[in-house]
């Protein structure tokens, strides 16, 4: 399979990409109106996803969050004004609270048709918001080294992120709806474990041989190889409100691959652990968000989400300041003491328990 892990590259450079919802300025309705909004951007790309009320920003490669940043901020400014110019309103997290998905229109693209063919309602229903951030590898083997790593930082990071209390009107008692949603995809969650690069190359020539999917980019996995890019993707994260969340949640991953690459890079096996408890863990984490008590593997002995956060945030600090991403790191602080976004959403819902008032401060935060 070609791929463009080169030695030739700057290791651990960032990408991000996040989903954000076109909503109706009156009503706070998801809004069908991609099409209007596509334009191009001076810094990354606006582009369409499944359904014609979800934007996509991406940022171009950068080296730490502080140049991410400054084309994220960009980006939703200039979505947000465009939005503005039509009558319509930019906001992020990972479900919209009260929309039904039976009022999204499909976008008129190829793949997307093509994927409401092969599944239906699953695709159909999918209307969530997610965030994905993208890290620079300079090796094949390696990037599957540090894609099998990431798998146990899934959970934690699904706790830090989870952004999605509501659904279709209603409050699911989860912190993370976004997640058991997608969960009905076909090749998502959790990743299996690859031996090697020629391992993965391997499996996926067979399941493309099979008619199971087209090419790799049908594995929607939360942690992913990207080999076009030359990047371990990670894709477990609910979109964030707040831009500065988005970074730090960024800083935190991109240390997290830089740790184990260096760790790979030493020679060192990384643990074998239960895909049962990556799973169970991962849905701890989208039930009770930074409230939930995950098993510390390879331990089998409980630890709260926030200490296990905490310790994570102080391991990986040194790494995050040698990528320049130091600063950014401070968000996830934020995230530990202040709450992440679904807790601050239900905040806002039991003052009124207005689910419009809730979508109203989440396009209030989500780019000022």
């Amino acid at each position: 399979m070609d791929h463009a892990f080169s030695a030739g590259r700057d290791a651990y450079t960032i990408g991000i990409e996040e989903e954000l919802m076109i909503v109706d300025a009156a009503s706070f309705d998801l809004s069908n109106a991609i099409e209007s909004l596509l334009e191009a951007a001076t810094d990354g790309e606006i582009k369409p996803e499944l359904m014609e009320s979800v934007l996509e920003i991406a940022t171009h490669p950068a080296r730490n969050t502080v140049e991410a940043g400054v084309q994220l901020r960009r980006l939703r400014a200039q979505v947000r004004d465009t939005a503005a110019s039509k009558g319509l309103l930019i906001g992020s997290a990972g479900t919209h609270p009260f929309a039904m998905w039976e009022d999204q229109r499909i976008v008129a693209r190829p793949r997307y048709q093509d994927l409401i063919d092969a599944l239906r309602f699953v695709a159909r229903q999918e209307l969530i918001f997610g965030l994905h951030v993208h890290v620079a590898v300079d090796d094949p083997d390696k990037a599957i080294h540090v894609a099998n790593g990431m798998r146990v930082h899934v959970p934690i990071l699904q706790a830090l992120s989870a952004n999605s209390p509501f659904w279709r009107g209603a409050g699911t008692g989860l912190m993370s709806s976004r997640t058991p949603i997608f969960r009905a995809f076909p090749r998502v969650g959790i990743p299996p474990r690859y031996a090697d690069w020629q391992h993965y190359c391997s499996e996926i020539d067979f399941m493309i041989r099979s008619g199971v999917m087209e090419d790799y980019t049908y594995l929607w996995y939360d942690v992913r190889p990207h080999p076009r890019f030359g990047t371990v993707e990670i894709r477990a994260c609910d979109a964030q409100t707040r831009v500065e969340h988005t970074l730090g949640l960024a800083a935190l991953i991109q240390a997290m691959v830089k740790e184990l690459a260096e760790h790979y890079d030493s020679g060192q096996p990384l643990a074998d652990v239960q895909w049962q408890m990556l799973d169970e863990n991962k849905w701890l984490a989208a039930r009770h968000g930074m409230d939930a008590e995950l098993v510390d593997l390879p331990l089998a002995e409980k630890v709260s989400a926030r200490a296990l956060a905490r310790r994570l945030r102080d391991r990986l600090r040194g790494h995050a300041e040698d990528l320049g991403s130091g600063d950014d790191l401070n968000a996830i602080t934020d995230l530990i003491e202040r709450g992440n976004g679904a807790k601050r959403q239900v905040v806002v819902y039991e003052a009124n328990r207005d689910l419009r008032e809730v979508m109203a401060e989440i396009v209030a935060a989500t780019a000022p």
